[in-house]
């Protein structure tokens, strides 16, 4: 019941949060990151106190029994469906990462949020019990709901807390990812429906829908239909535009989970149903993921370098860091694989981190405009020097855990496709040219004149501890990036074992 009681406590404490703003208007958020700390801390006593955890033994992809956590019990019969959960190396590295990032996001809603802040804080606690369903949902119909269940929330999130633009990019949000997730409904019931006509069997079970036999054709569709879903959410060029709009006029706890979490489903759907429940189909499709892929990488950075909102900036640099993804997992081989993990847990952190920091400036100077600012190292020199440390990991520098990830991505895909490495490896030329504009157009040089009346405020003792997390984690990935390595290892290799 770990898991199901993961879930329940986020979705018991967003309705605390909601109803503790009637007693006083700064409790939500208290109650929020509470939560979020409370869930990870039971996470984490009970992981820590299991065997499994402690050997990570591989894990038979078909059978449950050789995961961390399994729970399955019936709930629809009739039809198969039941709420089945389980938990593996890969899942462990998201859940642990959503949970972090949890308690990231209500730190920068601290300030941003100032009109209904119990709704707010209870959306937030509501997104991640949906990230988490995904994450360790493996009844295909529960994944389902659980995919549909985290955009409702986020979808509030933009459209009531957002900036000027909101109601568009809401609007647009939800409808890019509700109709690429009608398209993976549309595949799971087909899958579910050639699975009966193969055994005799209704059922949703991952374990179950492995290795279903169906005609090549069939096979390719189906395959199509997941694929589309993912790389929406992930979002892969050309299906990214949804995901500027959405990071610009999101508040900073909004894109915290945003780009930090919720793009991460696409990942791991890629990893976890993609590929494994079309192993044939996905390999025959791999060369046109991966031309997607190095187009994202080098399409993401250029566009990244021509933009003048800070926000706007990060977004598109997302959509070239998830570029890097897609070559991972679709050159299908442990080394680009363990890339693809690694750079899925290192972005979440630098590019929270950096939303953070542009949400902390649009809140001081009123404006995301790189071109009205200038000069703020003097003023602000904590969230200088944070920002060039976030800036620097975001374009790949040895010893943080974006190059150990890049750098992985890259050489298992050189065992691949040469070219496509070479094409690939051009966005971190680019990455760097748009990472340190960034940080030249908003730090250095000289202030900007209108800005000398805004009383330019430094980070304070929350937000550095906020991105002292996050700076450790990234120095530990870099350095040690093993144990993240061994969590994955396990599982991929079951999963390669399992495709040609």
């Amino acid at each position: 019941m770990v898991m199901v009681n993961l879930i329940l406590i986020l979705l018991v404490g967003g309705v605390l949060a909601l109803l503790s703003e009637r007693i006083n208007e700064n409790m939500p958020r208290k109650i929020a990151l509470g939560i979020v700390v409370i869930d990870l801390l039971y996470f984490l006593n009970h992981l820590l106190a299991m065997p499994e955890f402690n050997q990570l033994q591989t894990p038979l992809v078909a059978d449950p029994s050789t995961w961390i956590m399994h729970f399955k019990a019936d709930w629809i019969p009739a039809f198969g469906i039941s709420i089945e959960l389980a938990l593996d190396g890969i899942s462990l590295l998201m859940v642990l990462l959503t949970l972090v990032l949890g308690a990231v996001a209500v730190s920068a809603s601290w300030t941003d949020v100032i009109v209904r802040r119990g709704f707010f804080e209870a959306n937030l606690l509501w997104t991640l019990a949906g990230v988490l369903g995904v994450f360790m949902a493996l009844d295909l119909f529960l994944f389902f709901l659980f995919w549909e269940v985290m955009l409702i929330p986020m979808y509030f999130m933009i459209a009531i807390w957002g900036h000027e633009n909101r109601g568009y990019a809401a609007m647009k949000f939800f409808i890019f990812t509700q109709a690429s997730g009608l398209l993976m409904l549309v595949s799971i019931l087909a899958l579910v429906a050639v699975n009966h006509s193969a055994t005799g069997q209704w059922t949703f079970s991952y374990f179950a829908l492995l290795n279903t036999p169906m005609a090549e054709a069939t096979s390719h569709w189906l395959m199509l239909g997941f694929f589309f879903a993912f790389v929406v959410k992930l979002p892969v060029f050309p299906f990214h535009t949804w995901l500027p709009d959405a990071h610009t006029q999101a508040p900073t706890a909004g894109s915290v989970i945003l780009a930090g979490i919720l793009l991460k489903t696409g990942a791991y759907g890629l990893i976890r149903y993609a590929v494994p429940l079309f192993p044939d189909a996905a390999m025959e499709f791999s060369y046109v993921a991966m031309a997607l892929g190095a187009a994202g990488v080098v399409y993401g950075a250029v566009v990244a370098f021509a933009q003048t909102d800070f926000k706007r900036l990060i977004a598109y640099s997302s959509v070239s860091h998830m570029g890097f993804v897609l070559l991972g997992v679709y050159a299908w081989n442990e080394l680009a694989l363990q890339g693809a993990v690694m750079q899925m847990v290192a972005h979440g952190f630098s590019t929270a981190a950096l939303f953070m920091i542009a949400g902390s400036l649009q809140e001081r100077l009123h404006t995301r405009d790189m071109r009205e600012m200038g000069g703020l190292w003097h003023f602000m020199p904590r969230m200088g020097a944070v920002a060039m440390f976030f800036v620097v990991a975001s374009l790949g520098l040895p010893g943080l855990g974006n190059f150990v990830a890049e750098f992985l991505v890259l050489l298992g895909l050189f065992k691949v496709d040469p070219w496509m490495a070479v094409i690939a490896a051009l966005g971190l030329i680019t990455g760097a040219a748009y990472s340190l504009l960034l940080m030249q157009r908003s730090f250095q040089g000289d202030l900007n004149p209108k800005l000398a009346d805004h009383g330019l405020v430094d980070f304070g003792g929350r937000e550095m501890l906020t991105m002292a997390v996050m700076m450790v984690a990234l120095v530990g990935l870099g350095i040690y990036p093993q144990p993240v390595l061994d969590f994955a290892e396990p599982v991929l290799q079951s999963l390669l074992e399992t495709t040609p």
